[in-house]
């Protein structure tokens, strides 16, 4: 079931509502998949720069943020171009977290078409990802949303499969 929701921009009086929903996520998924890569716990200040270097994206339900995600233009350390189709302008989708109890209601849809909608703004050509190639990864939502799979690596013993949505 979907739902409107409100996508906005996060500003730096988001940070703690960023932080809160990246950690209830990552709670959530230790709790189902055990102790792992997605157990780590963002600070308010973390959350803070993300905002501050990078575009963060959050999806709203009234006053209470469901869902963000962060569009960077830097490569993160775990992406390696060479896995990638070639492109002059990408742009790196990191961060992505739900808020459990409203996943698989539409929310993390919604604020990826967002994403590719300000990539797009930003006349971007592609948009990349890694995510835990594990049961607690996302990978097969990001499947579903158009994103397509480009390589598996392990990155300092992390297995990711890297993501490309091409625009």
């Amino acid at each position: 079931m979907s739902r409107a929701l409100s996508i906005a921009t996060a500003t730096s009086d988001d940070a703690a509502l960023v932080a809160s929903v990246r950690n209830a996520a990552a709670l959530h998924l230790t709790e189902a998949f055990g102790t792992g890569h997605w157990s780590g716990f963002t600070t308010t200040p973390s959350a803070l720069r993300g905002i501050t270097s990078s575009r963060v994206l959050i999806a709203r339900e009234g006053d209470t943020v469901v869902a963000t995600l962060r569009l960077a233009t830097k490569r993160p350390w775990a992406i390696d171009a060479a896995y990638f189709a070639p492109s002059a302008n990408p742009l790196y989708l990191v961060d992505m977290a739900v808020l459990p109890g409203t996943q698989r209601q539409g929310a993390g849809r919604q604020l990826l078409e967002a994403a590719v909608n300000v990539a797009r703004g930003w006349q971007k050509d592609a948009i990349r990802l890694d995510a835990y190639d594990h049961a607690a990864g996302a990978g097969r939502f990001y499947q579903k949303c158009g994103f397509a799979e480009v390589g598996r690596i392990s990155y300092r013993g992390v297995p990711l499969i890297y993501y490309q949505l091409l625009l």
